[in-house]
């Protein structure tokens, strides 16, 4: 595909690094947008984007080299080359989710208010950030004759980044329109986590990445199934307290 955009002198554009940016960027600027309705000034809901972003990409490169713990002993220089790929969704979610959270409690936010305001945009900027790798060619499925040739591994695979891409996207416009109707603080990130797991869990099935556990399921399938878990009993608990 494209890992390196372009070079400007002996600087590289990677691909991956390029989406990440975008999906921050845009996803940064519509919710400071909407944050307007909290009467939360577009500065702090920056530098809230900021908190989470590093906590984001923290906890998902944290959870990647605990599960690839070989490889990065043998070369630890591969820690810091994000530009590679290896960032883990799941981690993410957790760290970023925790950071997310300290910092509206610090603030003093309407904290269901908010994380509903800020689901649909951590679907949207996944879904911008799953092109960056397409582009980069990680995150690959399955060998198909049908499927799309990536030069950097040599061979005609599934583009299940594209297909998270698209699943996200949709899930984006589906919780906006959510958003609309929903009277319960915290159903819309509820639902976030629910569908953005699911569809993860399924494409699992499909990717060509990693290693299955047990089951037939992989190590991502387990996680994601326990958040599935969580997503229903936080459903149930926000319902029960209302």
């Amino acid at each position: 595909m494209f890992p390196v955009i372009c070079k400007i002198g002996p600087v590289s554009i990677y691909s991956y690094g390029l989406m990440l940016a975008v999906a921050v960027i845009v996803c940064a600027f519509f919710l400071s947008r909407d944050a307007r309705s909290l009467n939360i000034q577009p500065e702090e809901i920056f530098d809230l984007v900021f908190w989470v972003v590093l906590g984001g990409i923290s906890g998902a490169r944290l959870f990647f080299i605990f599960l690839h713990l070989d490889f990065f002993l043998q070369k630890p220089s591969e820690v810091i080359m994000l530009q590679n790929g290896g960032l883990c969704w799941q981690g993410g979610l957790i760290l970023g989710s925790a950071v997310g959270a300290w910092y509206i409690h610090k603030k003093k936010w309407s904290f269901g208010k908010l994380i509903d305001l800020i689901a649909p945009y951590i679907a949207l900027g996944e879904s911008i950030g799953r092109i960056g790798c397409f582009l980069n060619g990680c995150c690959y499925g399955k060998e198909m004759a049908w499927g799309i040739y990536f030069p950097v591994h040599g061979a005609t695979l599934l583009p299940t980044q594209l297909y998270t891409s698209a699943g996200l996207l949709i899930l984006f416009f589906l919780l906006k329109r959510y958003q609309s109707s929903s009277t319960v603080p915290g159903q819309v990130f509820i639902g976030y986590i629910f569908f953005a797991s699911l569809l993860r869990f399924f494409i699992e099935f499909i990717r060509a990445d990693h290693e299955i556990l047990f089951w037939g399921l992989s190590i991502y399938q387990v996680i994601c199934a326990a958040l599935i878990g969580g997503a229903v009993f936080l459903q149930w608990l926000n319902r029960k307290r209302r």
